[in-house]
């Protein structure tokens, strides 16, 4: 298949092409690249990838001719940075998907794929699946939901669309990431021994950065008519964990003890998912876990593997570009940043 993944250089993009290729497909990256493209760049010798730096926004359409399905991870990617320009973040996040999806469609490719996030859910008493009413807090969120509504508007029988939300996710990525819980926690704990808790009580889904990829391989495959037009709940029940828990489980994972410290909480989402339409319909059983998850990260980072970078958090990579005239220049795209 010929495949365009938008945000192709992000967390999840990072993990998702270099599968897509080994399953012998081409694949048309598109991203900004503002956290950079040299993981992809030993995969362009296969001819099966084309790299493309540009913005959802205003990219060249004519790249969609001989596309057979849309993964659109294209965002920007967290609650902080969602909060720092909302009016930026309705606008890629919502309006940005928008017109992929729209433009997907005028030119014939019979497939889209939005990732959403669970965090649509908000504040929810019982577990959550994709039918209940959702309360998104953040602009984040809240473009998320616009997004959703509006691409599955766009389904019909020629034009398949699915939205996929995602627990929050973990684990090792070649964009590597620590300014999401489970990354954020380890990594608290490889340097202080302490790991900062903020909202205790507060549940969220979690979710395997790998088992998120296993996922879009299984939508990849499925008949269209069980997906058309349906949202899905990415993740499994097991993983419906309290913060405090976490915090809990991950010390025991890598057999540190810890002090636990309680940061300010000005989160209010708390919400824990159903997953049984994923594993009724595509057979979605995630195979990895916290533990894994833990033990993976605190082994590269004691091995010097990977580092607490600047670039590991986005909304200070953001603002290291934003305050550094030279790389802000080379970044832009028709003059912009974001």
């Amino acid at each position: 298949m010929n495949i365009l993944v938008t945000g192709a250089g992000g967390y999840v993009g990072s993990n998702l092409i270099p599968e897509l290729v080994k399953d012998g497909h081409f694949v048309k990256c598109l991203d900004r690249f503002f956290f950079g493209k040299d993981f992809l760049l030993s995969f362009q010798d296969t001819n099966q990838i084309e790299l493309i730096q540009d913005d959802i926004r205003w990219f060249d359409p004519k790249i969609l001719d001989d596309v057979d399905i849309v993964f659109d991870l294209a965002a920007l990617s967290n609650d902080p940075v969602g909060e720092l320009n909302p009016e930026k973040t309705f606008e890629i996040n919502h309006l940005g998907r928008v017109r992929v999806a729209t433009e997907s469609k005028k030119h014939g490719v019979p497939r889209y794929i939005l990732a959403s996030s669970a965090s649509v859910y908000g504040q929810q008493d019982n577990l959550a699946n994709e039918d209940v009413e959702v309360f998104p807090i953040t602009a984040y969120s809240k473009a998320n939901h616009k997004a959703e509504i509006d691409v599955l508007k766009l389904s019909d029988e020629k034009f398949c669309v699915s939205v996929m939300r995602f627990a929050s996710l973990y684990g090792f990525s070649p964009r590597m990431r620590f300014d999401i819980s489970v990354n954020s926690m380890v990594l608290d704990l490889f340097k202080t021994g302490k790991i900062v808790v903020r909202g205790k009580n507060n549940k969220r889904p979690f979710l395997h950065v790998q088992d998120a990829v296993n996922a879009y391989k299984l939508i990849l495959k499925a008949d269209t008519a069980s997906i058309n037009g349906e949202i899905f709940n990415v993740g499994n029940e097991e993983q419906n964990y309290s913060i405090g828990q976490l915090a809990e489980l991950i010390a025991q994972s890598v057999g540190i003890k810890y002090e636990l410290e309680l940061g300010d909480n000005n989160d209010h989402r708390s919400y824990a998912a159903s997953f049984d339409k994923i594993r009724n319909t595509l057979g979605f059983k995630p195979e990895k876990n916290i533990s894994f998850g833990a033990n993976e990260i605190y082994e590269k980072l004691k091995a010097g593997q990977i580092t607490d970078s600047t670039k590991t958090i986005t909304l200070k990579w953001y603002q290291h570009i934003e305050s550094d005239p030279e790389l802000s220049k080379i970044l832009k795209i028709n003059g912009k940043l974001l």
